[in-house]
């Protein structure tokens, strides 16, 4: 699905306080196993595919997405990052901010996990198992 195609009922931004009510439910998102609740692959700019089921490839990151297709701001010569090649969401942060579960592929993310992605939680080089 393109973006642009996506409607665009705005929803109203939310409000400090209105997110801050919030956080108590982030906050008890599980903290050893989750569940992943969306798989998004973004074959080209400003396209969303919904997956049932994907490949993740060391190489690749998610097999089909375009990340190795566009440019990055933290490489010297702009080239695409493979740090940054499989991008993780808290899905609890995502149904929050986005406020309907239509909306969530626009964050951009490929993977939208119910569990507590904190760095106390899962720091870096953490390991995730998925499947």
């Amino acid at each position: 699905m393109s973006i642009a195609n996506l409607e665009y009922t705005l929803r109203k931004h939310l409000t400090m306080p209105e997110l801050e009510t919030g956080l108590d439910k982030i906050r008890r998102a599980p903290k050893d196993e989750g569940v992943l609740e969306l798989i998004v692959r973004r074959p080209a700019v400003n396209d969303r595919e919904i997956l049932e089921e994907a490949e993740l490839h060391l190489v690749e990151g998610l097999v089909g997405d375009s990340w190795n297709k566009r440019r990055s701001k933290t490489t010297p010569d702009g080239s695409p990052n493979p740090l940054m090649q499989l991008n993780i969401m808290n899905s609890r942060v995502t149904a929050l901010v986005a406020q309907d579960k239509d909306r969530w592929q626009l964050a951009g993310d490929q993977l939208y996990l119910d569990m507590d992605l904190s760095e106390e939680n899962v720091p870096a080089g953490t390991r995730v198992s998925l499947g």
